[in-house]
């Protein structure tokens, strides 16, 4: 099985047909979810958040049989996650798509689930050590996309369970969360 890097691709990898958008219907409706599968399997074992469309990004290519996406596939395939909700175009070009691979109320989950586990109830912590923190390190939250974190702990205040509160820089911002 090939891989990319410590990540095991699937055996249509190989099969170039698969870089090349299918005309059947049928065809390219299993194509697309093969992609997007792919893409959010891989984003999340290599923790990527962005994909660029102006950038090499190694799993659209295939040196061993001389492959790769073509522009329009690549924004099939994305727009595909993007129409499923697991991913946002960052821009109106779309040129820059932020890849999902945890809904935003699944990553809440997760926030919630490490203040528990952390003693963090009724705390305030900030949002880089969230991100990043001792705590973090070794958990789904360590190194998360600052946007989607934002994103999620907006969520957890709307439901009451969280409090942000504005610092005077970006790396100041704390979250108070409730028990």
């Amino acid at each position: 099985m090939q891989k990319l890097g410590d990540f095991k691709l699937p055996p249509f990898f190989n099969y170039p047909p698969y870089f090349t958008l299918q005309p059947v219907k049928e065809t390219r409706e299993k194509q697309v979810q093969l992609w997007k599968d792919l893409i959010l399997d891989f984003c999340k074992n290599q923790k990527i958040f962005v994909i660029s469309l102006e950038e090499d990004f190694s799993l659209f290519s295939n040196p061993a049989i001389e492959r790769s996406l073509s522009h329009e596939a690549k924004v099939v395939f994305l727009s595909a996650l993007v129409n499923d909700g697991r991913a946002e175009w960052m821009d109106k070009g779309h040129k820059k798509c932020l890849i999902l691979w945890l809904r935003i109320q699944d990553w809440a989950d997760h926030i919630l689930r490490f203040v528990r586990d952390n003693g963090l109830e009724d705390g305030v912590t900030t949002v880089e050590d969230i991100r990043s923190g001792f705590e973090t390190r070794g958990t789904e939250l360590a190194g998360i996309d600052r946007g989607v974190l934002i994103r999620a702990l907006k969520l957890l205040e709307q439901k009451g369970k969280a409090v942000i509160f504005k610092g005077s820089s970006a790396d100041d911002e704390g979250v108070k969360f409730s028990a």
